[in-house]
């Protein structure tokens, strides 16, 4: 592929040239230099489709690749996409529909280690160099209590058995994802508009009418207050000891990476949307960003819930897309009852998406019991500006000496609301 894109630049390169020159004589181009520029771009145009192919090629590739290592359909070298990070320290990255710690679990720097060694067993002398951060507790090849615990003989088992300790993530597929390559976002915010439209009489006069008004044809002017609203990209992170013996074992790591690490970024990110403070490296969340509205307990909680739904279409001037609320709100609205005891929304029998008042609602713990949200949530975004990445050291305190690694997984991210007063603040709670 680096061939094929320098190949692609190296045709293109003398085009440009001329035409630069051309125009850097306010001319235009000769009847010799414009059947160059053609066959330049045409043989640019036949390599571009390379290009294409051999992206293509990759695609099918890797989705031979998710059917699994036993079936040797790939060589080892066609199954990672491993880069190097800034300080020489590895970095590896999912295709499409492969998760992060099967991306790792089948990387050529892995594999390569295991091969060195007898058996697969790695010793302290392994190296690779980073510089990850913090501590908790450690996980250990051997004990049951630890690394060891994660040795099964059916894999998909132990992902269930870590899912136990982990809530559903919703957030994220609410809000418009996006992407950056710069480390801020700047964009503009709505916080007021006035809309004056109104039928205007036709002018009878071609003089000044003096009186700005209607009946003199004057159009009425309408208003809309924005502001520039800058949004740094922030680093959500976090790392996990283990020994080497542990990284011996892919199918382990790769849980680790998948059902713990790239988790743990998403359920913060998740927080991050919803209560950061906009203070330090903290998100600007829905809770904590100016201009949105708020909806007081009113009567019972289905009321409550249908008025705050009308402050978004009224006040907001959007269309709402779903509820928000943390799972014991939600109980609370499931289990209500009629005067003969019958359950309004269906009971235990009903099956299908929660819905209230028309809309979904989705159950998150990142919004705290009391409090719920409703709004369209289609204009809060998310810009993805490095999405998660894994990088394995034992260059970390005495790690080396120790047959240690650190296994460190970040993202960065940043968070920003286009129209505030698109979102109400529910309080769920009787006064």
């Amino acid at each position: 592929m680096d061939r094929l894109r320098k190949e692609l630049t190296d045709t293109l390169n003398p085009a440009r040239e001329i035409a630069a020159k051309a125009e850097s004589e306010g001319r235009d181009l000769t009847g010799d230099e414009r059947e160059r520029v053609q066959e330049a771009v045409k043989a640019a145009a036949g390599i571009k489709a390379r290009i294409d192919q051999a992206k293509a090629d990759a695609e099918l590739t890797a989705q031979i690749g998710d059917l699994g290592d036993g079936l040797a359909l790939l060589p080892d070298s066609a199954k990672s996409r491993d880069g190097v990070g800034g300080d020489g320290s590895a970095l590896w990255t999912p295709r499409k529909g492969e998760t992060l710690g099967q991306a790792f679990a089948k990387s050529d720097q892995l594999r390569a280690l295991l091969k060195q060694y007898p058996n697969g067993r790695i010793p302290e002398r392994a190296v690779v160099n980073s510089t990850p951060f913090g501590a908790k507790a450690l996980v250990t090849g051997g004990s049951d209590t630890s690394g060891g615990a994660l040795v099964q003989n059916d894999y998909r088992g132990l992902a269930v058995g870590m899912d136990l300790f982990q809530r559903p993530l919703t957030i994220r597929n609410l809000v418009t994802n996006g992407t950056t390559t710069s480390d801020t976002v700047e964009y503009v915010r709505v916080t007021a508009t006035t809309n004056n439209a109104s039928p205007v009489a036709e002018s009878t006069t071609t003089a000044d009418p003096g009186a700005m008004t209607a009946a003199n044809g004057v159009k009425p002017e309408s208003a809309m207050t924005l502001a520039k609203v800058t949004e740094t990209v922030k680093t959500i992170a976090h790392w996990l000891p283990a020994t080497t013996r542990a990284l011996s074992d892919a199918g382990q790591v790769r849980t680790l990476i998948d059902t713990f690490l790239r988790y743990g970024l998403e359920e913060e990110l998740e927080d991050q949307m919803v209560n950061g403070a906009g203070t330090g490296e903290n998100f600007m969340g829905i809770a904590n960003v100016s201009g949105t509205q708020s909806q007081a307990w009113d009567t019972n909680v289905l009321t409550t819930t249908r008025k705050a739904r009308t402050l978004v279409r009224t006040v907001g001037r959007s269309t709402p897309t779903a509820y928000v609320m943390n799972p014991a709100d939600w109980e609370a609205i499931d289990l209500l009852q009629d005067n003969e005891n019958r359950y309004y929304f269906g009971g235990p029998m009903r099956l299908g998406q929660p819905t209230l008042w028309g809309l979904p609602v989705v159950e998150s713990e990142a919004v705290p019991v009391g409090t719920a949200y409703v709004g369209d949530w289609r204009k809060a975004v998310l810009w993805d500006r490095e999405q998660a990445s894994i990088t394995v050291s034992n260059s970390h305190a005495n790690f080396f000496i120790r047959n240690m690694v650190a296994i460190l997984a970040e993202m960065r991210a940043a968070f920003g609301v286009l129209q505030p007063s698109a979102f109400v603040e529910i309080d769920m709670s009787a006064a």
